[in-house]
């Protein structure tokens, strides 16, 4: 029993002692019964305990603790990302290569429009700082987190400010034979994809494919119709610009696109003589660009010797060569397939991309050269963009952004579907073993 004059006190109501008085509790803990002013705190924290209880469990307006735990994951993410932005102006060229790579790495897997409108422009400094001042890797990084800026903000007030001042410092590196091929590559893929966005209007477009051109150019073919000799760097570098070239190609206007079939689609062939897949890859989708443009202005358009482009384009889906990679071979004629019904057959690639509970159709060579654009340049983190970036929903004609949770919950299979389904499962498989049973006995008979 516990001992005398430990009384249960009632929550709200304070007891009446004016004396202190210790009492021993079992266990050898003591109790001290206070002076009134002091119960009336020890009642108040009392009668608070029961919503100090429900605050833990989020009623009353109280945020739970997985909400709190949240709220500060949330804070330290964007300490950690304020540091980073923050480390692109360090001294140290390895420290602030680090940093980008953070910066890339984040905007590429996260949608964070909000954090970057506030910070746009210290941003796009930092950015420019390190492309004008750096080397090699350092403003290949630089370009890549420039573009993703873009992405990110997509048609929000700023983005096409962001483009014009990061514009002419990526011309330059571009141009620039002294600079690295790799820092080169990046700045014309960049270049491409922040003018897709937010050029204001087509003359800008056509503009940056003319200086886009000067570069996939050189890979043509030479007067006397042998292949130019140019490292791995310098394909990588016309690859990327021709890239770059198709994808405003597919918002080119028609004027435009009729002086391209003229000037590019005879040339283009050439190209597929590249030792190097990847622009094999691309010169074969420019073409089929090209055709699927033509043909909507003129449905029965053959263009020059379709003939002997549509057996090289053969030769490529079915290529079997031992010197060819087999990671290459097999992208190789993947692609070319498609390339060769796009041309030949006028028929458009037909795949499917899903995420999460959407999916789109790239039903048409422009829409496949979009998204293959933007799944360069965010690699694994497409499929979040495509989710909750409000750019990419638009462009690909997705709506407004679904909520999973509550798609997920209004779709959801109840529970008496799913035991009919696993009860209906199990009784066919019982009747199959017992039918082939059966069919094992049976004799034939006269």
């Amino acid at each position: 029993m516990p001992p005398r004059g430990n009384k249960k006190k009632k929550a709200g109501y304070p007891t009446r002692s004016h004396k202190l008085r210790v009492i021993l509790l079992p266990g050898g803990r003591s109790s001290a019964e206070q002076s009134d002013t002091d119960l009336l705190d020890d009642t108040a924290s009392n009668v608070s305990s029961s919503s100090d209880l429900r605050s833990l469990t989020g009623e009353e307006g109280f945020p739970p603790p997985d909400a709190i735990d949240e709220t500060e994951a949330q804070e330290d993410f964007e300490e950690k990302l304020r540091d980073q932005i923050d480390g692109t102006t360090q001294k140290s060229a390895n420290g602030r290569k680090s940093c980008l790579a953070g910066l890339r790495q984040t905007f590429s897997r996260k949608v964070l429009p909000d954090f970057i409108d506030n910070r746009k422009v210290t941003i796009t400094d930092c950015v420019e700082r390190c492309l004008k001042k750096g080397k090699g890797e350092e403003q290949a990084l630089a370009a890549s987190v420039g573009s993703l800026l873009c992405v990110q903000l997509g048609s929000r007030e700023g983005c096409e400010e962001i483009y014009n001042n990061l514009k002419p410092v990526m011309i330059t590196i571009m141009n620039d034979k002294s600079a690295a091929a790799t820092a080169r590559a990046a700045c014309a893929q960049a270049l491409g994809l922040i003018c897709f966005i937010a050029a204001g209007d087509m003359e800008e477009v056509v503009d940056i494919m003319g200086g886009l051109e000067k570069i996939f150019c050189v890979a043509y073919l030479k007067g006397d119709g042998t292949s130019p000799s140019h490292s791995p760097a310098l394909q990588a570098l016309h690859c990327a610009a021709l890239s770059a070239w198709t994808l405003l190609l597919s918002i080119a206007p028609p004027s435009k696109v009729q002086e391209f079939v003229r000037t590019h689609l005879p040339k283009l062939p050439q190209l597929l003589q590249s030792d190097d897949v990847n622009m094999r890859i691309a010169a074969g989708e420019a073409i089929a660009l090209l055709y699927e443009l033509a043909r909507v202005e003129d449905e029965d358009f053959l263009g020059q010797d379709l003939d002997s482009l549509c057996t090289r384009l053969k030769q490529l889906a079915t290529e079997s060569v031992k010197y060819i990679a087999k990671n290459d071979k097999r992208k190789q004629r993947s692609s070319f397939r498609d390339i060769l019904r796009g041309v030949e057959e006028a028929e458009a690639p037909n795949d499917t991309v899903r995420f999460s509970v959407e999916e789109i159709y790239l039903d048409s060579w422009v829409k496949k050269r979009q998204y293959e654009a933007f799944k360069d340049s965010l690699g694994a983190g497409v499929n979040q963009h495509l989710q909750e970036n409000e750019l990419l929903r638009d462009i690909f004609s997705l709506g407004a952004p679904i909520d999973v949770a509550a798609y997920n919950k209004q779709n959801k299979i109840s529970r008496f579907e799913r035991v009919t389904h696993v009860h209906n499962s199990a009784a066919f498989k019982a009747r199959t073993k017992v039918r082939s049973k059966q069919r094992d006995k049976r004799t034939v008979t006269a």
